[in-house]
């Protein structure tokens, strides 16, 4: 591995005092990459940007704000689906606010993630579940777009991961049911669903559509020993709220 440190020294060094300096300059510069946690040249240019350095903790939260935000707008079923992965985690106070942080930077897609996922892929199961946690950011909103599958394939290169075995994955959390429709009967179905009236304030129906989904998200089975039949349960409930929010919001005009 060439750390973009050592090089820098070494080079430095031996244009100054040819190949003692260069082995000074070798050994000052990886002191640098040690205490800077740079194993790549991508990694250099990105503290050299201005960016602080992206944890590993925050990796995946940089992740899924860059698939939401990857159509150009992230909807509320993608937040949701962001505080859904914060709870499963039991992260604390400060690991959300670190996580919200990391969910904006990836919105913002100023960080070059190739290395920071090809060190991952050291991490088997790691990575396995960052590229779950992909497919339920995608289909949060109920369906899944070629630019959300053509990240999702990249990450899983960088991974190790075939194109195949990555969208494998997606059968898991795919919707298996149609969506509403937008006749009458459907939106008074969606009402319904929500539990709200056709002259419920948007606000309100917000706050319903996320209670739902907080108590019926496949997410909070998680570690509850929960049959498989539980879990698509929850899953295509949670597909059915999502729908029923978008095509309210549609008919209401509201965001």
């Amino acid at each position: 591995m060439l750390w973009p440190g050592t090089v820098i020294g070494a080079g430095a060094g031996f244009a100054i005092a040819s190949i003692p300096g260069a082995l000074l300059g070798a050994l000052l510069g990886q002191a640098m990459d040690r205490r800077l946690q740079l194993e790549s040249w991508a990694q250099l240019r990105e503290r050299l940007s201005g960016r602080g350095a992206l944890r590993d903790d925050e990796l995946l939260f940089v992740l899924l704000g860059r698939l939401a935000k990857s159509d150009g707008r992230v909807g509320e079923p993608h937040i949701q689906q962001a505080r859904q992965e914060m709870r499963a985690l039991g992260l604390s106070d400060a690991g959300q606010r670190r996580a919200i942080m990391a969910f904006n930077r990836g919105k913002a897609g100023g960080d070059r993630l190739q290395a920071h996922l090809e060190k991952l892929a050291r991490q088997p199961n790691a990575a396995e579940g960052a590229l779950r946690a992909g497919w339920r950011m995608v289909w949060a909103d109920g369906k899944a777009t070629r630019n959300e599958r053509l990240l999702l394939v990249q990450w899983g290169k960088w991974l190790g991961w075939t194109s195949l075995r990555v969208q494998g994955l997606s059968a898991e959390y795919e919707p298996q049911r149609k969506p509403l429709g937008d006749g009458a009967g459907s939106y008074q179905e969606a009402l319904k669903l929500l539990g709200v009236a056709a002259t419920t304030e948007p606000e309100q129906i917000k706050r319903a559509y996320r209670r739902l989904i907080s108590r019926h998200h496949p997410d909070k089975l998680a570690g509850s020993g929960a049959s498989a039949a539980q879990v698509r349960e929850a899953t295509e409930r949670t597909r059915e709220l999502h729908g029923a929010y978008s095509l309210i919001r549609e008919r209401r005009d509201f965001r």
